[in-house]
């Protein structure tokens, strides 16, 4: 059932209510914060929304009549449940606001989120983060389902019933161990090379292997893996015992590659950056510590590390 037309909003509800209570409308005025003159032409406009007289006015203040009464009656039942409906409203914005769900890429998670959430803890530092790492199309499931207030993937284009935007730009790096004998090869190989070899990959479904995927499509496709691994850190074993080349994010590596424990290997064909996005579902923007971290996000974005 629609509410009527005649009924007033709450604020004009307010200041009938501060009027029968203080007897004038110059007091009213000065307890909501508003001119005399502005609450006068309010009273006169509910009057004649609602169709009666609701005050009596005289030298000596301003008193219901009869029906001014009845409707402040009415309005403090209605004030009393709006108060109602907003603490209600302010408990579950308490509740929402005291944890943050987040799943991202092994990439983010690893690398880039343990910096982003201490700097979360001094706007929010009484909320509890819960952050679950998986593969980009996982994380996409996981945001759709509402399983998580905000995920990070890697990988060209944003999921499908979702929306996005780039927190940062990575790029994938070929490394092998010194003994490789690519880590002789200061030209590096050839893309058709790097296709035609088993190489140690992330599983399908990971935004590592999509791009490299995407990559090598034009120059005869990936080859079947040597070894198809979960995590980057077995990534990172197989490639220091020499198992064989592989590829993973520059941010992963860094250090290894300074150590001298892994070689990279430059591929001058082939353009291996990717975008890092933040998602959530379409249509409906991430709110409290959510908001607050994509911004942090967007604030605080990592530079790619030149080439060698």
């Amino acid at each position: 059932m629609a509410v009527s037309h005649r009924v007033p909003d709450l604020g004009a509800l307010e200041l009938l209510l501060a009027v029968v209570r203080l007897g004038s409308v110059g007091r009213a005025a000065a307890e909501l914060g508003v001119t005399q003159p502005a609450a006068s032409a309010r009273i006169r406009s509910m009057e004649r929304q609602i169709g009666v007289a609701l005050l009596e006015r005289s030298p000596r203040g301003s008193r219901p009549t009869e029906e001014g009464a009845l409707v402040a009656e009415w309005a403090r039942q209605v004030i009393t449940a709006a108060e109602a409906l907003g603490a209600g409203i302010g408990a579950l914005r308490e509740r929402r606001d005291a944890r943050l769900r987040v799943v991202a890429s092994l990439t983010v998670a690893e690398y880039l989120m343990p910096g982003w959430l201490v700097t979360l803890t001094t706007v929010h530092p009484g909320v509890a983060v819960t952050l679950r790492t998986a593969n980009s199309t996982v994380v996409a499931e996981q945001v759709r389902g509402g399983a998580a207030d905000l995920g990070f993937v890697e990988g060209a284009r944003t999921p499908p019933g979702l929306s996005g935007t780039v927190v940062a730009t990575d790029r994938l790096v070929v490394v092998v161990g010194p003994r490789h004998p690519w880590a002789r090869r200061r030209s590096g190989v050839a893309a058709a090379e790097l296709a035609a070899t088993p190489l140690v990959l992330r599983e399908e479904g990971s935004g590592t292997r999509e791009v490299l995927d995407r990559a090598l499509a034009a120059h005869g496709g990936t080859a079947p893996p040597l070894l198809q691994l979960a995590s980057t850190t077995a990534l990172k074993a197989a490639a220091v015992s020499g198992a064989g080349p592989v590829v993973v994010s520059e941010l992963a590596v860094a250090d290894e590659v300074a150590s001298g424990r892994l070689v990279r290997v430059p591929v001058p064909e082939l353009d291996l950056s990717r975008p890092l996005r933040a998602v959530w579902p379409a249509g409906r923007r991430p709110v409290g510590p959510a908001r607050d971290l994509l911004g942090l996000t967007l604030f605080t974005q990592p530079r790619p590390t030149p080439l060698a």
